[in-house]
């Protein structure tokens, strides 16, 4: 197996790894995996699964998946845990500040107490937008609040929770999806407020996080041609700049919609960009060839920054009582 790894991200077909994955995977190794609810049965499945992905993986490559609470999640009923949306954890805090912030640790610990478990050790939470009115419900109860303080107080808490649990947490979408009024799973949200500052303050005041995923947004403040995901501009001027993040800059999935050209064009204009990684979600096998031959190995740099949120999740993991914190949790949001 190649030992570089090249800096993509990419989602597998099913339930299992196929010979034609792993030997794709073996001569061009992916920086890690993403996992949808196509690659979720049972405990046992996902357990073979994520053990099958890390014997082709390089060391330590992260496997990811999106578990944030209420639509947003992969793993569900009967087998895992139900988790609420961050709209109800959010609406908690709002008359209770502190019972807000525990229920919002804990679904954090609980979420990451699920992935764990499972061999996932990367959970694409918590949302950093704001939840504001007359716009795409792309986003919706996914966001806690429109107040930015408030959205970053209880992001800051589920992330701790994750990492309680030995999870590495990822802030998302940078600079901020709050303000599109198309779902950009569909379109291209264009944004024309130039006032970004709100959106911001979330990004700002979690800019030690591990992992942010970028919004595929037009900016046309910022940058008249290129959304977020693409503008070397937005990526250098407001991420890595006035947010001020130094963590590992995932793309979001550059399969969505709001975005143009092929998967190998996309994942090199993002990486040009400034993006550590490129996402690429689908899982099929066309297009994970065409990304991983044409992404360049995993800069020194972002490697760099791989290991380090690694290593911090290892150092704050914690022996959590899921019984107990489940308990908790529902008396909180009861």
């Amino acid at each position: 197996m190649a030992s570089i790894a090249k800096a993509a991200i990419v989602g597998i077909s099913g339930l299992v790894l196929t010979q034609d994955e792993a030997a794709l995977f073996a001569a061009h190794p992916p920086a890690g995996a993403i996992l949808f609810r196509r690659n979720v049965d049972t405990p046992a499945q996902l357990r073979a699964l994520t053990a099958a992905l890390r014997a082709v993986l390089p060391p330590d490559a992260p496997i990811l998946i999106d578990q944030e609470g209420g639509r947003v999640a992969r793993l569900r009923p009967p087998h895992w845990r139900a988790h609420p949306p961050a709209g109800a954890i959010g609406a908690l805090y709002a008359n209770d500040p502190p019972a807000g912030l525990r229920a919002a640790w804990l679904s954090g610990a609980l979420i990451g107490l699920d992935c764990a478990e499972a061999g996932i050790s990367v959970v694409c939470a918590p949302v950093l937008d704001l939840r504001l009115p007359g716009v795409t419900e792309a986003i919706g109860d996914r966001a806690y609040s429109p107040n930015p303080q408030a959205v970053a107080a209880l992001g800051r808490a589920m992330a701790e929770g994750l990492l309680a649990a030995g999870v590495q947490p990822v802030g998302k979408h940078a600079p901020g999806h709050g303000a599109a009024t198309v779902d950009s799973h569909l379109l291209l949200p264009v944004v024309d407020d130039g006032d970004f500052d709100a959106g911001l303050v979330p990004f700002a005041l979690n800019a030690d996080f591990g992992w942010m995923l970028t919004s595929h947004i037009l900016y046309p403040a910022l940058d008249p041609v290129r959304p977020a995901t693409l503008s070397p501009t937005i990526i250098a001027s407001v991420i890595r700049g006035r947010i001020g993040f130094g963590g590992v800059l995932a793309s979001d999935d550059l399969a969505m919609h709001a975005l143009s050209g092929t998967p190998a064009e996309r994942a090199a204009a993002c990486l040009d960009a400034g993006c550590d990684v490129a996402l690429y979600c689908p899982g099929d096998a066309e297009g994970n060839a065409a990304v991983l031959t044409a992404c360049p190995a995993l800069t020194e740099a972002a490697q760099q920054r791989l290991n380090r949120a690694g290593a911090h999740a290892a150092a704050c993991r914690q022996l959590l009582d899921a019984a107990a914190l489940s308990a908790e949790r529902q008396e909180l949001l009861a």
